[in-house]
């Protein structure tokens, strides 16, 4: 088996068509399938990356963005850690529809969970339908996380995931610190506190 010091689940959603598979597999296989078939329910694959001196692995789950299965993907979003908003930018209607994903995320998934927004298949620079602007501004009312990406390409995909992992990580370690402060913190009222081993002397 891996070895893993940290397990995160991430979840993409959004409308059908925008490349949530295509991201998925260009970061875990490093392959654009081309001709991808529409996600049926959820898939998932995983994928280890290293974060500073930790191995991170990340659980990564592709919904499917038609209607009919929003019952099945919307208990998905409940235990995730970081949610994938995904919008074609050469399709103003996906980008129309964000607001309806925002009010899912509100309602199932965690208020703890990193949420980013992700406007796909800027290779397509002359369908573009989408601006640059508009993503940005969508983001920044909605307090989230932005980035354009082509999953044709390979453009920003990496970054996607990699600054989600490296951004958990942090979150974690910062409560491990927090943690052991506060376990210090206990034990010292009654026992005396070695600095050396950070621990208790009994």
């Amino acid at each position: 088996m891996e070895d893993y010091k940290y397990l995160f689940k991430v979840v993409l959603i959004g409308n059908a068509g925008v490349g949530k598979t295509c991201l998925v597999r260009r970061f875990t296989q490093g392959l654009f399938p081309p001709g991808q078939g529409a996600t049926i329910g959820v898939d998932f694959m995983i994928k280890t990356v290293q974060i500073g001196d930790d191995k991170v692995k990340l659980q990564i789950w592709d919904t499917a963005g038609q209607e009919r299965f929003r019952s099945i993907t919307q208990s998905y979003y409940r235990s995730a850690d970081a949610l994938v908003v995904v919008y074609d930018v050469t399709s103003f209607e996906s980008f129309r529809c964000l607001p309806d994903w925002i009010k899912e995320i509100e309602q199932y998934a965690s208020n703890k969970a990193i949420t980013v927004l992700v406007g796909n298949k800027t290779d397509l620079i002359e369908d573009r339908e989408v601006s640059l602007d508009n993503g940005t501004n969508f983001a920044s009312t909605h307090e989230m996380r932005f980035l354009e990406t082509s999953a044709k390409e390979a453009d920003n995909v990496d970054k996607l995931f990699l600054d989600i992992a490296e951004e958990l990580t942090k979150r974690v370690q910062v409560h491990e610190v927090e943690d052991s402060k506060d376990e210090i913190a206990i034990c010292s009222q009654n026992h005396t506190v070695s600095a050396t081993y950070n621990c208790c002397r009994w």
